[in-house]
């Protein structure tokens, strides 16, 4: 993935819709806890109102910091309402599941971000390119210089819009159970936690390519190495 621009000491500001009113003390507003969730990852889920009607959306993403890219055809009905209204973009990464003694008491170790805020259709050619390899490069360090660039007319059946990262809600659950010191800890019951953890597997080559044409060191190198 790529690495987070790092923001030290810096804090996300609250906003109404950003505040944590439940599970506060999962809460963060640590900007860089913001930037290394969304370093971890390329998929995002884009909620948006089309036709008076909330629809959720899984779509690819690069950040670079200060802007959310998201990427789309533009015949994608998603992108095309979303500049003309508020939306919120999720992320969200699991760690694992928290196994309690009593099933009330089960729960998910995760990282997650919600941002807020009203995109834009990105036209300027150049920025168009850049938000490009901003998402090419969060999925695939490498692949950009690697393959062939998109033309002109893959350009203009393009979508890409920017969300400013300025409006962000953070929340990250780690640890055991909480139920250790309560009146079930005397049942007897196994308690704890069972991570999870994804990994790259092997490359498959395209079965239509040539025998002496090889895989690149930027992607063979991940191989076995953490997807989040």
């Amino acid at each position: 993935m790529t690495a987070p621009i790092p923001h030290p000491g810096r804090t996300l500001t609250e906003t109404d819709r950003t505040r944590h009113r439940r599970l506060r003390e999962q809460g963060s507003l640590d900007r860089a806890a913001l930037d290394a969730i969304l370093a971890a990852g390329f998929v995002c889920h884009l909620g948006v109102t089309v036709d008076g009607s909330v629809r959720v959306f899984p779509t690819v993403y690069g950040a670079d910091g200060t802007t959310l890219y998201l990427h789309g055809s533009v015949a994608s009905r998603s992108l095309l309402a979303a500049p003309e209204a508020d939306v919120c973009v999720t992320v969200t990464h699991v760690d694992g599941l928290v196994l309690a003694r009593s099933v009330f008491e089960h729960g998910v170790n995760y990282r997650s971000a919600m941002i807020y805020g009203v995109p834009r259709t990105v036209t300027d050619p150049e920025e168009k390119l850049a938000g490009l390899r901003c998402l090419t490069e969060q999925s695939a360090p490498g692949q950009w210089d690697y393959a062939r660039r998109p033309n002109r007319k893959e350009l203009a059946a393009t979508a890409l819009l920017a969300l400013p990262l300025d409006e962000a809600s953070v929340k990250i659950r780690t640890g055991a159970p909480d139920d250790g010191d309560g009146p079930d800890a005397a049942l007897g019951l196994w308690a704890g936690t069972l991570p999870l953890h994804t990994r790259w597997g092997a490359l498959r080559p395209d079965p239509a390519l040539g025998p002496d044409i090889t895989p690149p060191p930027h992607l063979t190198g991940r191989a076995g190495t953490p997807a989040s």
